[in-house]
């Protein structure tokens, strides 16, 4: 009996399993299908995912992720890209312990949270809560739904959707992107910015606990519009934190002190004209720049105040630049940004205009690296011919003798013409475009030399550029404006003229024009220089603390001048206030390359280097690498042919000779003679009429004394001239010149006035009272002057 039940279930028992089989590959089969048909629905149906940034507004920070200007999508909402780790960890805590403790570990959907919602709902009589994941708050954003049964199914599978694309990681950064925060504004970064003036990265906790429960009801908590409701919400989120052990009750009872903020920040406008420049030139939603935000602000408030003190259509424009690092700290483009009479939308920076004389250091400094001069080189402030170029200086008359340092100091444009002739104004060009500082010339002209007086066209920002490298050891590049900018240097000077230049250029004497002002009362060590441009339509300053350079152009963008404003008086004011405004530096240290020498004029060279009867004028000079270059004499001085100048003199009567003609014995003497040009500065004991004696009758031939020279006649140096009584106007002066050779060129105060021929006769009819200086110089550079007054 028991072998035949034994027998009997056998049958049953592999009925069991062939059935249990055959439901497994069901249910396998189903499952699979189930799959297919999830397949199937996602192609069908996929999700609705952002593509790229096209979709943010656009910002640009500051050094420290301030934003200086936002840009709203072309929905108008303003949305700010920001990723799970740039936000602040208080506010990840408070988010997902508020809205969804379980977040890293469910699939999508907490059946957990979904049933105690529910029940919640049943109790209360109406909806109190919705159980919804951060992946389903994310579902229902990127596709909304109706708030029912089905709706919500929807939901879920979406979520499903979701996690089955995406990691958790890239889930959690759509919810900071793109919830809802009030009006146009979406995405946690966007509402820190907008509530409370600052980035998601730093907030506090009562911040991190507000902007957590601001999306649950984005219009009704607003904390600009409803604070009260935003502060109990807040305290809400702050006491679960606390149940949970997420915060301490210490921190808790500190963040509900936190007022919460009841007004909405206006976008911000720094730096507005650099954010679009660097918008145009970038596809990126978040473009971080080099600015500092609070001294662009500082720096912002204080041009546009500067300005309302200047002339009607007046501008102006500021760089600011880190030495070491080239980038932008201040970048102000416009005074006024969208005030049509000021030109508020122009970006004076990158303007080209006439940079007037602002380019002479440079020239100087490579002077200094070729040989050319040391720091105090005798040049000569003296009318000069250049073909048909005759300049003249910025202010009245000539001074003669002039150090390089000097010239330089006073902005003095005929050493610095005749410095540039030397130099070459093609191979000046060609340094500067080398460095990166491209001149706009005119046509295809090739550089001439008015490109030093201002003759070419340049930028605020290329002058910088090239400033820098007398701050920073000769070392140029061109100026980082946004974070990951490479720092890419050139070098455009030795060390040593650079620190040269930033010597001479902060020992330059401050302007009357500029001791008046607040800023200049302070002794601060500066390197600075002004420029003008030709009929006072641009003006500009620029200056090195050896830790910083600043530029600053001020101006009227239309083009039209500015009478009686130059840059000492107009944008020196503001150089000077600016620097005030950042931290104290100091100036660069002497490289080993420079050497304090004492040179002589009239021969330049050193002191030790010459016999003492040479050595008429002393000076301390800062010599660059051992070169200390000798006087540069002039091609159309035929005396000058060398120097010191080596002549024969008759022993027994001093009369110069030669040596075809000496009557007796002849001695060999020398003398170091002033540039001819410099002569009538130079004391008459210096003269070549005191250091060369007449010639021996019997050698009339060695005529060097410079017979013939052009000479003012008729004029005593020195005299006043005053009106006849009843005569009604100030007195005429007829200007007749003798000797010399070729046209005759009339100079007053420096200006050049009349142009005669040989015996012509000018005569000069006086306006103004005052002092005044007369010069004549023939077509070979010879030259004369006289100074006399005119008295009513």
């Amino acid at each position: 009996m028991q072998a035949g039940n034994a027998q009997s279930a056998k049958p049953v028992k592999r009925s069991r399993r062939r059935a249990l089989n055959l439901c497994g590959g069901a249910m396998l089969a189903l499952l699979l299908l189930l799959l297919l048909v999830l397949a199937a629905l996602d192609q069908l149906f996929p999700l609705n995912l952002p593509e790229g940034d096209a979709d943010f507004a656009r910002v640009v920070t500051d050094a420290r992720g301030q934003p200086l200007r936002v840009f709203a999508d072309g929905n108008g909402v303003w949305r700010y890209p920001v990723t799970h780790q740039q936000v602040s960890d208080r506010y990840l805590q408070a988010l997902l312990t508020y809205e969804d403790r379980w977040f890293w570990q469910h699939p999508g959907v907490n059946p957990l949270a979904l049933a105690r919602a529910a029940l919640q709902n049943f109790r209360h009589g109406e909806r109190v809560s919705g159980g919804s994941t951060l992946t389903m708050q994310v579902a229902r954003i990127l596709h909304p739904h109706s708030r029912s049964l089905g709706g919500k199914l929807q939901q879920m599978l979406r979520a499903l959707q979701l996690e089955w694309h995406l990691d958790k990681g890239e889930i959690l950064d759509l919810y900071l992107n793109r919830a809802p925060f009030g009006g146009t504004i979406e995405g946690v970064e966007a509402a820190a910015y907008t509530y409370l003036g600052k980035s998601a990265d730093y907030l506090s906790h009562g911040e991190a606990a507000l902007l957590a429960v601001l999306p649950q009801a984005p219009s009704r908590l607003r904390p600009d519009r409803h604070p009260q409701r935003a502060r109990q919400a807040r305290d809400k989120v702050l006491s679960r934190m606390v149940s949970l052990g997420v915060w301490s009750a210490e921190q808790s009872e500190a963040a509900r002190q936190e007022a919460v903020v009841a007004f909405h920040r206006q976008p911000p406008m720094r730096a507005p004209l650099l954010s679009r420049r660097l918008l145009n030139e970038s596809d990126q939603p978040l473009i971080k720049t080099t600015i500092d935000g609070e001294l662009q602000l500082a720096a912002e408030d204080y041009v546009a105040h500067y300005v309302r003190r200047l002339p009607p259509r007046t501008a102006a424009a500021v760089l600011i630049v880190d030495n070491d690092s080239m980038a932008v700290k201040v970048y102000v483009g416009t005074a006024q940004f969208g005030n049509a009479e000021r030109y508020g939308y122009v970006d004076m920076v990158r303007a080209i205009r006439s940079p007037g004389s602002t380019l002479k250091p440079l020239l100087y400094g490579l002077a200094l690296d070729d040989g050319l001069i040391h720091s105090h080189s005798l040049l000569a402030d003296v009318p000069r011919s250049f073909g048909n170029y005759r300049p003249a200086n910025f202010s009245e008359g000539f001074s003669g003798p002039v150090s390089a340092a000097e010239a330089l100091q006073r902005s003095l444009n005929l050493p610095a013409v005749d410095l540039l002739q030397r130099y070459g104004p093609r191979r000046f060009v060609s340094q500067l475009s080398g460095a990166g500082l491209d001149l706009q010339l005119s046509g295809a002209e090739a550089p001439g030399l008015a490109v030093i007086l201002g003759g070419v066209g340049s930028n605020l920002e290329q002058l910088v550029q090239g400033f820098r490298a007398i701050g920073a050891g000769g070392m140029t590049a061109p100026l980082r404006f946004r974070r990951d900018d490479p720092l890419a240097e050139r070098r455009l000077l030795s060390p040593g003229s650079a620190w040269v230049l930033h010597r001479l250029l902060r020992d330059t004497p401050r302007p009357t024009a500029l001791r008046t002002h607040r800023a200049v009362a302070s002794a601060r060590p500066i390197a600075w220089k002004t420029g003008t441009s030709y009929g006072h339509r641009d003006t500009w300053a620029l200056g090195s603390d050896g830790r910083h350079t600043v530029g600053v152009w001020v101006g009227r963008p239309d083009g039209s001048p500015m009478p009686g404003h130059y840059g000492a008086h107009t944008a020196g004011p503001l150089l000077f206030a600016l620097f005030d405004q950042l931290p104290e530096a100091e100036p660069p240290a002497m490289p080993r390359s420079v050497q304090p020498r004492v040179i002589c004029w009239p021969w330049g060279i050193a002191a030790e280097a010459q016999p003492e009867p040479f050595c008429q004028q002393r000076h301390q000079a800062w010599i660059v690498a051992g070169q200390v270059p000798a006087t540069f004499l002039g091609a159309s001085d035929e005396t000058m042919a060398t120097n010191p100048l080596t002549f024969w003199v008759d022993r027994a009567s001093g009369q110069r000779v030669m040596r075809g003609c000496a009557p007796a014995e002849m001695v060999a003497r020398e003398v170091a003679l002033w540039p001819a040009a410099l002569e009538p500065w130079v004391p008459r004991a210096y003269r070549r009429a005191g250091l060369i004696p007449p010639p021996h009758p019997d050698c009339g031939a060695a005529t060097l004394s410079g017979v013939g020279r052009i000479r003012v006649a008729d004029i005593e140096d020195g005299i006043t001239l005053k009106a006849a009584p009843g005569a009604g106007a100030l007195p005429s002066l007829p200007l007749i010149a003798e000797g010399g050779v070729g046209q005759r060129y009339w100079y007053i105060n420096g200006r050049p006035r009349y142009s005669a021929r040989p015996g012509q006769a000018i005569v000069h009819q006086f306006a103004n009272t005052g002092r005044f200086q007369l010069m004549v110089m023939d077509s070979q550079g010879s030259l004369d002057r006289v100074s006399l007054q005119v008295l009513p």
